[in-house]
């Protein structure tokens, strides 16, 4: 058997071989090993504790080594851990697709379960392709998306993420080209501006023809920038949609379960798109799944046309661990009384944070559910400010021009203000 790396060899082989993701193999930014994870605290390997304000990249809803979560996934580990799902079915994939069914808008009712959230959105891409063609309207083939949005970094995905400000304009000239629209910026608990309305009715009056689906992460838009959007605009976003004849998908990988204090952020405006796609918190962080859910009419369509099936098929879709991961996580979400407990966590965010908006360096401020911004005048220099956040005890992610939290959603409120006023001391020390 072979004996534990030591933390210098570990260091060592991350630096010689493994790469990171958006780092270069040659860099000086430092990589923290961590030794374990419990609760919303990562313990490095030279014995730091760090209490963690990014929950993994938005997964780990109920933080680390969950009793529940464990003992559901050893449990499942013992009777299945992995099959093939081509001809076959099992129990945790039918549970969790119920479930699903249950608690997204009514229309959706037909679920196609893949391995990541890129991958859920290539799916959707995919289901709107071939609803249009099975219709005969072939040309129907490109999107409609919104600027600064982010659907995920595989190369169907990257095309309906900002094609100038975003992090893949190196691809932009082999991608599939798509229409954009301005970012809405009618802000969150706002009335919806006519300008941000009319842009996307001429987007969609013009575009009509070639347009699949109208893309968009309702809410909140995360990866691009953590802007917060009427609900108003979503709302006549869906209403343009049906005026139009375009489908809608929503991107709820990053909004979904809980995370901007409504189940699924749709609900902010009380709509239902035609496509929906989910992951990141599915499963709590423990394993990787994604869903695309649709309606009957769409999988209908697609049913009756050429080939006569959907093309796309994971080898590892519908895990028997990952839906047992899944459907554990939401029943430990819904048993509590996580409404309440979001606003706890927001106002614990707007309360921590309040702070930094008498900084000099700072443009702006802003909290929604489990989400609390705080967005600089000048890009970050991230290796220092790294540095600064865990010398300070905590784990904290920015980009660009935004410090950024979303805690797990177990946080207690002495984290969270430990976790507020250490971020606080960085900023202000920028």
């Amino acid at each position: 058997m072979q004996e534990p790396l030591s933390p210098q060899d570990l260091l060592r082989i991350d630096r010689e071989h493994i790469w990171h993701p958006y780092s270069a193999m040659d860099s000086d930014m430092p990589v923290y090993p961590v030794a374990s994870a419990q609760g919303v605290r990562l313990t490095l390997s030279d014995g730091r504790e760090l209490i963690d304000g990014m929950a993994s990249w938005w997964c780990a809803i109920h933080g680390y080594n969950h009793p529940v979560m464990n003992t559901a996934l050893q449990s499942q580990l013992e009777n299945m851990s992995h099959v093939m799902f081509g001809g076959l079915t099992h129990a945790p994939a039918a549970e969790l697709t119920q479930r699903l069914v249950d608690l997204t808008p009514a229309p959706l009712q037909k679920v196609f379960l893949s391995d990541s959230g890129s991958v859920s959105v290539e799916v959707a891409m995919k289901m709107a392709i071939q609803y249009w063609h099975s219709r005969g309207q072939s040309q129907r083939q490109h999107f409609l998306a919104l600027r600064s949005g982010y659907h995920g970094d595989t190369f169907a995905a990257m095309s309906v993420c900002d094609p100038v400000t975003g992090m893949h304009a190196l691809f932009k000239d082999i991608l599939p080209q798509q229409f954009f629209v301005p970012q809405p910026l009618s802000r969150f608990g706002q009335p919806c501006v006519e300008e941000d309305i009319a842009a996307l009715e001429q987007a969609l009056n013009q575009h009509q023809k070639d347009v699949a689906a109208l893309i968009l992460e309702p809410i909140v838009q995360g990866a691009g920038g953590m802007w917060f959007y009427s609900a108003e605009y979503l709302q006549k976003a869906r209403e343009l949609c049906d005026k139009y004849k375009v489908l809608l998908i929503a991107d709820e990988i990053a909004t979904g379960f809980g995370r901007t204090g409504k189940l699924f952020a749709c609900e902010h405006a009380n709509i239902s798109p035609d496509i929906m796609c989910v992951g990141k918190s599915l499963t709590g962080g423990y394993m990787s799944l994604a869903a695309t859910l649709t309606t009957e009419e769409v999988a209908n369509t697609i049913d009756k046309g050429e080939p006569g099936v959907f093309m796309h098929g994971p080898t590892f879709m519908a895990s028997p661990l990952a839906c047992t991961a899944a459907q554990t996580s939401i029943d430990l979400l819904l048993s509590s009384d996580w409404q309440a407990n979001i606003a706890r966590l927001q106002q614990g965010l707007e309360t921590g944070l309040a702070p930094c908006r008498e900084f000099d360096n700072v443009k702006e401020v802003r909290v929604l559910g489990a989400i609390g911004v705080v967005e600089m005048k000048q890009p970050v220099e991230m290796k220092t400010i790294t540095e600064a956040f865990v010398n300070a005890g905590i784990w904290v992610r920015p980009f660009g021009k935004l410090v950024y939290l979303m805690p797990p959603f177990v946080m207690s409120d002495e984290d969270l203000a430990i976790l507020t006023q250490n971020l606080v001391k960085v900023v202000s020390a920028c």
